[in-house]
């Protein structure tokens, strides 16, 4: 199959996967395994074929889900309560498999951004005890980093 054919593709599915989880994300506060693991799991098989070298892809996955599992668990140590979701290292490990180890900061950083924005926009009285879902600000940044990896 044409490469531009297969990125294409790929493109897709990685868009449309993000689409999905952010929607039940917002809705349930949940990001659930079998959509981040399917969409970790493309993201290493199109690398494969995409890519001349896969290392950085896998070693992004790994990356990825340890980093944010630390600071879920050390947050966790530190606050005696939840502040990071498993979902979410899933999700960064799915972004780590389709942009690359070296991406992980970029993507963090505008999900953080984003996430930042959007709880300074929310009145004052209603963020101390705000839960927010994490996982549409988490796909945003995968897809604006692998766009801008991919097409620009």
């Amino acid at each position: 199959m044409n490469s531009i054919v297969i990125e294409w593709i790929g493109s897709l599915i990685l868009l449309g996967g993000l689409i999905r989880l952010s929607i039940i994300d917002w809705r349930t506060y949940r990001l659930p395994n079998i959509w981040t693991i399917s969409l970790m799991a493309l993201g290493l098989l199109y690398n494969f074929n995409v890519s001349l070298d896969a290392y950085p892809f896998l070693l992004g996955a790994v990356l990825g889900y340890a980093v944010f599992w630390v600071v879920e668990t050390g947050y966790r140590l530190i606050r005696k309560r939840d502040g990071l979701g498993r979902g979410d290292a899933k999700l960064l490990a799915a972004g780590g498999a389709w942009c690359g180890a070296l991406a992980l900061p970029f993507i963090v950083l505008i999900a953080s951004s984003a996430g930042l924005i959007y709880v300074l926009m929310q009145p004052a009285e209603k963020r101390s005890d705000m839960r927010l879902a994490f996982g549409p600000f988490l796909a945003a940044g995968i897809a604006i980093t692998f766009l801008t990896l991919k097409f620009i």
